[in-house]
């Protein structure tokens, strides 16, 4: 049978296989991998058929089968390992039942699909072959790729291991097991040295997907012996990555001169909790005595702990070589009052050149709009490795482009494009545009919807017929009715490959838009080529199309797609619930191959349907909790998986004394980490009853999950209590380490707190849960231990009061010294106050900037919420270009009766994100005209205009079949400005 026969005799799809000897094996299976998405019994015909093909030979197939394995399906990787398993027990003739087909060298060729092996045919391996086969080279190299090995299989593999010749105790054995190294349990008669070896092995295990509860309780029980005989501060530096697990007493108890001793093991870690690094540092710089930038530069992932006036109080020109060495990558680690302290240090008043320039990468977004103003020396080449906010670049924009007149080199220095503004696009020529506009096109991720918009109307204007289909998503919606059938396919390619959601903000905009798109598709997508032409806008088909509209032989693909959708509505997960139990039935009956192909989507069913998933495939269910870290799970999912944990645990009564916990089964730490968000689920009493070891380990944890309600966080700082003794003897590293927890303080027990160091008092500002009163117990609680008074407040001291300078007064705020506030001003600007104190910010700002009629587009962003403090007077006297450039999160804080005084004209000119931002209750004072500008905002209509150009062009020649590099990332938008503490803007 010749190639050509074959391939249309066996592939009734016509998948595009290739017969010329000039494709090579490898070429043919990177096609056919794109089909390997299907359905299970699909998937076993195209593999067994294709395998048929008479191509190349079975070593060749295997070294691309361990190249692709990670992007193939479970049930691909399960068809591919039947078929290799067939041939090789072929091939090896082994007839009697009791002999194991599984030789050292069919091991070899399995590779990573040895994972596949069944626990009995693992057992069948002879001591010789498995000998054999540990003793290649490349055997450690192979063990070392196993990431998705179980604890069951693995177990196996050790126990056929130390059947053969290999001493399982010898060192040079445990180098060999790769992965397997990291569920070998057996500690008999270990001593510290071969423990020793066994925690440097097991810094690897990180890879491992699922399991790792039972590698850090290994890891613990290693450091155990790791440490017999000798104390912490003899055998730092010997253990591995397992350090993290030390406990804050433990960590207390190291010598400063064993943590600088071990300072090279230990920054090598990237595992440790704030807490843990806060006591690091501190033992540290107890040996270093003074902060050097070669005692700074020795600190790596530990820098973190240090204090922020201890970054204050270097030496600046030892702060400028830490800028400009590597060191300087873990700035952007540092607390933003940190960050701010180095800032403080490099550019002290009357001298503010000295260091801006020498600031790089994200560190540079700190820097103030006022210090950006004193600095002449700027040019577009030392801004290209440079983050910027949007007030920064604006500004840096409109002084650069007094002075560079290529264009080119300003869009393509970097961030910079943020800065272009509506009249610099306006400027351009027809042919500078649309040599330019690749510039902006590669750059989308970094655009407003305003940019987008003022770069959409500039295309229609001047060469409409090759316009970007994406770009008349930024046009009002009618325009939308140009696009002709004939050109649907370039507008859905350009379109699915923007983020609509940051696109378009209006919701009736967005309806109409996704309308168009059902008219192009026929509401059906017929095939897995139209589901990549669709794109992103995947993420945006009704229910019906997913349920009915999309075909079985798309639907793998389609699948494939939906799994990364941020936000799927409730009837789109009811249609993806509905075709899932179409296909695969009931998850009662599910295999453990469709268990973890469906994981993403395990969350659209119900905790029944969930319980026989917990029942029988508990770690699957869990591995697939850990991988949802986006968006907080539904209830009835983080049940099951408590349940699942909850019923594969050992449970043993709790041996806590306090009353009531008698015979209850308290959390484990094993538990605690399996759970993640899933702790939610744990009864006030089972925390209450938590063992003092058990919490002091995983308190960190357990302050971080967004789930616990009022009743458990109390518990739990109930818990803290009884461990720590009442919040008078905490320490910086204990409040720290409390996150959420601390929420659960009253204010008499805030008062008792240690809030003399602002980086305490920072870690707590960034909870954004605290009432009036409890903000205003820390904000008092840091004055007076610190001994400051408010005109004593440097910069880094208002960045880390956050969210409690919200709880000052009028009076409070109008003794903050105005050389502080302004080069913190973008940070206060992202709060949300009350207007009262927005107002008095916004006084100081005057002494800052000039009165609200003098300030300029890159002031107004970076002034943030604090422009909402505005009078209606001032409101009115503000240009109609200005309105886009307040932050959405200062229109939202903007009091109704001021809203209302805007123009109609001011309306109009908003943008498409400010006007998304408008409150219910701001658009209910609104007149007619001026709810018909809003409107007209939303849509995208030009600003200075009140009637569009009518469609004059022909639609056929409207769209081109280009289509963008790149999309605008999602922006939060602001749900209001309530009267304190809220989440700190994110456009930062």
């Amino acid at each position: 049978m010749t190639s050509a026969t074959w391939q249309s005799e066996q592939f009734p799809l016509s998948l595009p296989l290739r017969t010329t000897t000039k494709w090579t094996f490898i070429d043919q299976w990177r096609i056919l991998i794109q089909h390997l998405r299907t359905p299970e019994r699909p998937t076993l015909l195209y593999i067994g058929r294709w395998m048929d093909y008479p191509w190349g030979g079975g070593g060749d197939r295997s070294a691309v089968f361990k190249e692709l394995y990670d992007q193939t399906s479970a049930h691909s990787q399960r068809a591919l390992y039947s078929w290799m398993a067939g041939i090789l027990q072929i091939s090896s003739n082994a007839t009697d039942n009791s002999v194991s087909w599984v030789s050292a060298e069919n091991l070899w060729i399995l590779g990573r699909y040895m994972v596949h092996l069944s626990f009995e045919e693992i057992m069948k391996i002879s001591p010789i072959e498995i000998g054999l086969f540990i003793s290649y080279d490349n055997a450690t190299k192979q063990l070392d790729t196993i990431y998705d090995i179980t604890p069951e299989l693995a177990q196996a593999f050790l126990e056929r291991i130390s059947s053969s010749s290999f001493d399982m105790r010898n060192t040079s054995t445990i180098h060999r097991l790769g992965l397997l190294v990291c569920f070998y349990k057996d500690l008999e008669l270990l001593d510290a040295a071969v423990a020793q070896v066994r925690l440097h092995q097991m810094i690897k295990c990180s890879r491992l997907r699922g399991f790792q509860a039972g590698v850090q309780k290994l890891k613990a029980d290693l450091l155990d012996i790791a440490t017999e005989n000798q104390t912490l501060s003899e055998t730092l530096g010997s253990l591995s990555d397992a350090v993290v697990g030390l406990t804050h007493d433990q960590l207390e108890s190291l010598s400063p001169e064993a943590v600088h001793g071990a300072i090279s093991t230990l920054t090598q870690v990237s595992s440790w909790a704030k807490s843990q690094v806060i006591i690091l540092s501190a033992k540290y710089l107890a040996h270093e005595k003074v902060l050097s930038f070669y005692g700074v530069s020795q600190m790596g992932v530990l820098l973190a702990g240090v204090g922020t006036q201890a970054f204050y109080g270097m030496d600046r020109r030892d702060l400028l070589q830490v800028l400009r060495s590597s060191i300087s990558l873990h700035l952007s680690d540092l607390s933003p009052a940190q960050q701010q302290g180095v800032l403080s240090k490099m550019i002290e008043a009357g001298d503010a050149t000295s260091g801006v320039v020498e600031i790089q990468g994200a560190f540079f977004k700190e820097v103030s709009l006022f210090d950006l103003r004193r600095e002449p020396r700027f040019n577009a080449t030392d801004l290209k490795e440079k983050e910027l906010r949007r007030s920064q670049a604006l500004f840096l924009y409109e002084l650069l482009s007094q002075t560079t007149r290529r264009p080119a080199e300003l869009l393509s220095a970097g961030q910079l494009v943020k800065g272009v503004m509506c009249s610099h696009i306006d400027a351009m020529s027809a042919d500078s545009f649309l040599a330019h506009f690749q510039y902006f096109e590669n750059s989308l991720s970094l655009l407003s919807p305003y940019q987008v918009n003022c770069l959409a109307w500039k295309y229609w204007d001047v060469a409409r017929s090759t316009m970007p289909p994406f770009l008349l998503a930024a046009l009002p919606a009618r325009y939308l009715a140009a696009v002709p059938a004939s050109r649907c396919v370039p507008f859905l390619i350009s379109l699915g490959k923007s983020q609509l959601d940051s696109l378009v903000l209006d919701s009736h905009k967005k309806n109409s838009i996704l309308r168009k798109v059902q008219q192009c598709l026929n509401n059906s997508i017929a095939d897995e080529y139209a589901v990549d032409i669709v794109g992103n806008l995947l993420c945006h088909l009704p229910a019906a199309i997913l349920h009915r509209g999309v075909s079985p032989r798309a639907w793998a693909t389609a699948l494939h797609g939906l799994r990364d959708c941020p936000d799927l509505s409730p009837e789109q997960k009811a249609a993806v619930r509905l075709r899932l139990l179409e296909q695969h039935g009931l998850p009662q009956n599910w295999t453990a191959e469709t268990t973890k192909d469906l994981g993403p989507f395990l969350v659209l069913f119900s905790g029944e349907e969930l319980s026989s998933i917990a029942t029988k495939f508990p770690d699957i269910l869990q591995q697939a909790a850990s991988k949802m870290a986006r968006t907080p799970p539904p209830k009835e999912f983080l049940w099951a998986v408590f349940e699942s944990v909850r019923n594969s645990s050992e449970r043993r009564p709790s041996s806590d004394p306090s009353p009531g916990c008698h015979g209850v089964a308290a959390p484990s730490s094993e538990d605690i980490f399996k759970l993640a968000e899933a702790n939610a689920c744990w009864a006030p009493e089972d925390l209450l009853c938590m063992e003092e070891d058990t919490f002091i380990r995983n308190v960190e944890l357990l302050g971080a999950l967004r789930g616990l309600s009022r009743p458990q966080l109390m518990t739990l700082k109930e818990k803290a209590v009884q461990v720590w003794d009442t919040p008078s003897y905490w320490r910086e590293h204990h409040i720290v380490s409390l996150g959420r927890i601390a929420l659960a303080l009253n204010e008499s027990e805030l008062e008792q707190l240690d809030l003399s160091s602002i980086d305490t008092v920072a870690s707590l500002s960034q909870q954004t849960e605290w009432t009036p009163g409890q903000a205003k117990a820390i904000l008092q609680g840091f004055l007076e231990d610190s001994g400051y008074s408010i005109q004593d407040l440097k910069s880094f001291h208002l960045v880390g009061l956050g969210a409690t300078l919200c709880a000052m007064n009028v009076t409070e705020i109008s003794l903050i010294r105005i050389s502080e506030f302004r080069v913190v001003a973008a940070r206060i600007g992202t709060l949300l106050c009350s207007i009262h104190v927005l107002a008095e910010f916004k006084r100081k700002a005057e002494a800052v900037f000039g009165n609200p009629a003098e300030w300029s587009s890159s002031v107004l962003q970076e002034l943030g919420t604090i422009a909402a403090g505005v009078t209606k007077e001032e409101l009115r006297m503000l240009d109609e270009d200005l309105m886009p450039y307040f932050q959405p999160s200062a229109i939202q804080c903007l009091p109704d009766e001021i809203f209302r005084a805007l123009s109609a004209e001011q309306i109009a000119s908003l943008g498409p994100e400010n006007a998304a931002a408008v409150t219910p209750a701001q658009r209910g004072q609104l007149s007619a005209p001026q709810l018909q500008s809003l409107q007209r905002a939303l849509d995208g209509a030009k600003t200075r205009s009140w009637l569009d150009e009518p469609l004059s062009a022909s639609p056929t020649r409207i769209l081109a079949s280009r289509s963008p590099q790149g999309a605008p990332v999602a922006r939060g938008l602001w749900l209001g400005c309530p009267l304190l503490l809220l989440t700190p803007n994110v456009l930062w």
